[in-house]
């Protein structure tokens, strides 16, 4: 996979989560389109600002190849499995936020969900800690659910490296990256460290405001970024896998 096509992805989906959690609050503050029109419009310049930076990316180091809007078909802007499977887990992460965490607190199932997490993950620890201010409002769980859902989405994407691998080792011989693969592993690799240990260690969560958690940012860092996390720790391995031979 590209640097480039990978930010664009993640950049698409940070935009809509971040919005959607936008929507959200503004409907529940002042309910109505005016609001809503707002946010919307705020959402998609948001994103199309990333996107043309991205494109630009793309386009200005595309050296001695076709041209970047020439080489685009149909079939490259359908999700594969992977992405399908990874867009449904954000999809739940976001509607477990917005509506069942809140209103399921005190719950068997809901608790036995937090106390596994809390046992596998070191960062929910650290999260659990951070809510110095007595702040949860299903928070702690919507964290939990996000960590299961990237638990799961990690454990079912790793039985497929070798054909995201294959696939990737393709796409670099029909068009090579201005990067070499090397390169390219190396950066992924050492971003996806950093993640393990600012979020899955929960290195990150000292440094975090408890009141954060009441802002977009902090519904991000819940919700989203555990997933986050294991789509680039899988999208590093893919990389790193597609440098040997086949």
């Amino acid at each position: 996979m590209g640097i480039a096509r990978l930010l664009a992805k993640i950049w698409v989906v940070f935009c809509l989560f971040a919005g959607g959690h936008a929507l959200v609050t503004s409907l529940t503050e002042t309910p109505g389109w005016p609001p809503a029109q707002t946010v919307l419009v705020c959402t998609l310049l948001f994103a199309a600002m990333g996107l043309l930076f991205i494109g630009g990316y793309a386009a200005a180091s595309d050296h001695g190849n076709a041209p970047l809007f020439r080489s685009l078909k149909p079939h490259h802007f359908i999700p594969n499995f992977g992405d399908t499977v990874f867009v449904a887990f954000v999809a739940l992460s976001f509607a477990n936020q917005v509506t069942f965490a809140p209103a399921m607190i005190q719950n068997g199932a809901v608790d036995a969900v937090r106390a596994a997490i809390f046992a596998l993950v070191p960062g929910q620890r650290a999260f659990m800690a951070s809510l110095d201010c007595g702040l949860d409002g299903g928070r702690v769980f919507a964290s939990a659910f996000a960590w299961l859902l990237a638990i799961i989405y990690l454990a079912s994407s790793l039985s497929r490296l070798r054909l995201a691998a294959g696939l990737i080792r393709l796409e670099r011989s029909k068009r090579p990256e201005p990067l070499p693969p090397a390169a390219v592993g190396f950066l992924l690799g050492v971003t996806a460290i950093l993640g393990l240990q600012f979020l899955f260690v929960g290195s990150l969560f000292a440094y975090v405001p408890c009141l954060v958690y009441t802002e977009p940012g902090g519904e991000l860092l819940i919700g989203l970024a555990p997933l986050m996390l294991a789509y680039l720790v899988v999208t590093a391995l893919a990389n790193l896998l597609a440098i040997g031979a086949e």
